[in-house]
C-alpha cells in the first residue's frame, strides 16, 4: 500500500474529498493511527450514509436516527467497507475531524497527531476478515511513511475518548489485526 508523502493520499484508495479537515499544528508530529467503527443508520451497511455524513451531504431527514446529525461536521482519512473497499477523504498530511475530545499517552487533541481511519461496522457485529486485511494493508503503507507509529500507537477510539466513544467495541478481534500485521511484516 502506497502513500504518496508529498499530497498524502493513498494510491489504491477512492478518493472522496471531505471539506472537513485543517492544518496539522505540526506537519511532522504524525504518530498515532485511530481505529474507528461507523454504521449509518447504526447497524446496517452498505449505504451512501458515511460517505455523505463525511462529505456534509447528509440528508437529515432520510432517516430518523440522522437528526442529531444535522449541521455536524466530522471526517476520517480513511473508511474501509464492508467489503474491503478503501475510501479516503482526508489526505494523511492534514487534520481530519475524527477524534473530538481526546488524550493518548498523556497527549490532548489527538485529531492533532493521528490519522484516523473507520470501518463499517458496529460495536457487536462481526467485523470482514477482507476489512481486517485492508487494514493492515494500509497500517503498514502509513507506517513506512510515519515510523513513529509502532503497535503500541494504534488505538481504537474508546481507547482516546473512554466514556465517551465505543468503538471499534468488543467485536473488533484486535489479536486478528495484530497477527495480520506480523504477517505483513514478515511477507
Amino acid at each position: 500500500m502506497i502513500i504518496d508523502r508529498q499530497t498524502g493520499e493513498c494510491v489504491a484508495a477512492r478518493q472522496v474529498p471531505s471539506p472537513n479537515h485543517n492544518a496539522r499544528p505540526d506537519p511532522n508530529d504524525i504518530s498515532l493511527i485511530v481505529v474507528h467503527g461507523i454504521s449509518l443508520p447504526a447497524g446496517e451497511f452498505g449505504g451512501p450514509w458515511i460517505e455523505r455524513l463525511f462529505t456534509n451531504t447528509l440528508d437529515s431527514g432520510a432517516h430518523p436516527s440522522f437528526a442529531d446529525l444535522e449541521g455536524i461536521r466530522v471526517s476520517a482519512h480513511f473508511l474501509i467497507r464492508r467489503d474491503g473497499e478503501l475510501i479516503q477523504f482526508v489526505p494523511v498530511t492534514r487534520r481530519a475531524w475524527h477524534a473530538g475530545r481526546s488524550r493518548f499517552d498523556g497527549r490532548e487533541d489527538c485529531n492533532d497527531f493521528s490519522i484516523g481511519i473507520e470501518l463499517e461496522g458496529s460495536d457487536d457485529i462481526a467485523y470482514e476478515d477482507i476489512q481486517y486485511r485492508m487494514l493492515a494493508r494500509l497500517i503498514k503503507g502509513i507506517i513506512n511513511v510515519y515510523p513513529a507509529i509502532t503497535r503500541e500507537r494504534i488505538a481504537g477510539h474508546s481507547d482516546i475518548a473512554p466514556g465517551r466513544k465505543t468503538d471499534p467495541g468488543p467485536a473488533f478481534d484486535w489479536t486478528c489485526l495484530y497477527a495480520l500485521l506480523d504477517t505483513e511484516q514478515k511477507g
